[in-house]
């Protein structure tokens, strides 16, 4: 006899989950207590242990989540047969889309992962090398097929990534644009800098 799911324990872990981010980004991972989350998603805090075995399975759980996407869109970006601006593309646009619907838990991902316990954060940090060096190779391919400008691909990766970073800014100002503006304006400014 197949186990029935428990939809409504996992519906209640993802909330947890994207409390927990929220709470990270604001106060940061070390600051935040188990009681301000249990506050937040409106339980008692023995009861968060219901659904989670501790703060740092949540950090866990929240940077995994987050590379688990990355890294399936660049798996898929790779096994395309396109030129590279069109892969850099790719790439860039799903960075800004993460940004703009999973804000909080890339933040966290990006500025809280050292607070990660052993062997994850050894783990975490090979992922995020392996990353960046496949997002450099994409961009080396592009200097190789005459695409791209003779610059240092990985300080290309350096400044996509840190320019992508600023978005966090676009969730605190009053007077947003549009989403796909913003995204288009990104795509622009950062592939016009590169391209030949």
């Amino acid at each position: 006899m197949v186990k029935k799911k428990n939809t409504k324990g996992s519906a209640k872990k993802e909330i947890i989950k994207n409390s927990a981010a929220k709470l990270f980004k604001e106060k940061g991972y070390s600051a935040a207590s188990m009681r301000e989350l249990a506050s937040s998603v409106g339980v008692e805090a023995a009861s968060l242990y219901n659904h989670i075995n501790s703060k740092s399975e949540l950090l866990h759980t929240i940077c995994y989540n987050v590379a688990e996407r990355f890294i399936s869109n660049i798996d898929e970006v790779e096994k395309q047969e396109e030129k590279a601006i069109v892969k850099l593309e790719r790439l860039l646009r799903f960075h800004i889309s993460e940004m703009l619907d999973h804000y909080e838990e890339v933040y966290v991902s990006d500025r809280e992962w050292r607070q990660l316990d052993e062997p994850y954060l050894d783990e975490y940090r090979e992922l995020r090398r392996d990353y960046r060096k496949r997002f450099s190779a994409i961009i080396q391919l592009g200097i190789d097929e005459k695409e791209f400008k003779e610059i240092d691909s990985n300080t290309a990766v350096m400044i996509f990534l840190n320019a992508m970073g600023a978005i966090d800014q676009w969730h605190r100002i009053v007077h947003k644009i549009e989403r796909l503006a913003l995204e288009d304006n990104f795509i622009t400014l950062l592939l016009e800098g590169i391209k030949k």
